[in-house]
């Protein structure tokens, strides 16, 4: 009964630790929540980019934004938190969009730019990550919604909005 109630632990998808004699038990991790912020007024970022591009209350103006990017290359209240974190091995991230605006929450090789030139050249990041360019429709993650990433490699980890490229997470993977 132990070794099927561990089998069945790993079908999950948690992560499993192997004794001399087979499977002794299972450890499973905790998800990671990436909580994805932003902070669009809707009267301004609606007139500009088109309806429902922004569902909040209030916020900065669209002309504020574009002020701040292009004095910062970035604008503070876009981004995720945490933006460093540590991860293990299997570890599943949950990204959830508490803005008003879609992201992304696509794992790149490098940070680098998004599918917006106009963003991108704002933000100083001219060269596209090539993973933003390869993005399916259930990638963007609307006001509300979440996006789960299991982390598959050690080492570094990043993640980047490939609408906002400013917005990114750099995960240390045990």
């Amino acid at each position: 009964m132990y070794r099927f109630a561990c089998v069945a632990v790993v079908a999950l998808g948690l992560i499993a630790s192997a004794g001399s004699a087979g499977l002794t038990g299972a450890v499973a991790l905790p998800d990671r929540t990436v909580t994805m912020k932003d902070a669009c007024d809707p009267a301004t970022f609606n007139a500009v980019i088109g309806p429902g591009a922004c569902l909040r209350s209030g916020g900065v103006t669209f002309e504020d934004f574009i002020a701040a990017l292009t004095r910062h290359g970035t604008i503070g209240a876009w981004h995720f938190a945490p933006s460093d974190t540590t991860g293990q091995f299997g570890q599943k991230f949950v990204a959830v969009n508490r803005g008003g605006e879609v992201h992304t929450f696509t794992q790149v090789t490098s940070f680098g730019g998004g599918i917006v030139p106009l963003l991108n050249q704002l933000a100083h990041v001219p060269n596209v990550a090539p993973e933003c360019t390869n993005l399916e429709q259930d990638d963007f993650v609307p006001p509300g919604g979440s996006y789960q990433q299991q982390i598959n490699n050690t080492g570094t980890a990043r993640f980047q909005c490939c609408i906002h490229p400013w917005m990114r997470l750099e995960v240390q993977v045990r």
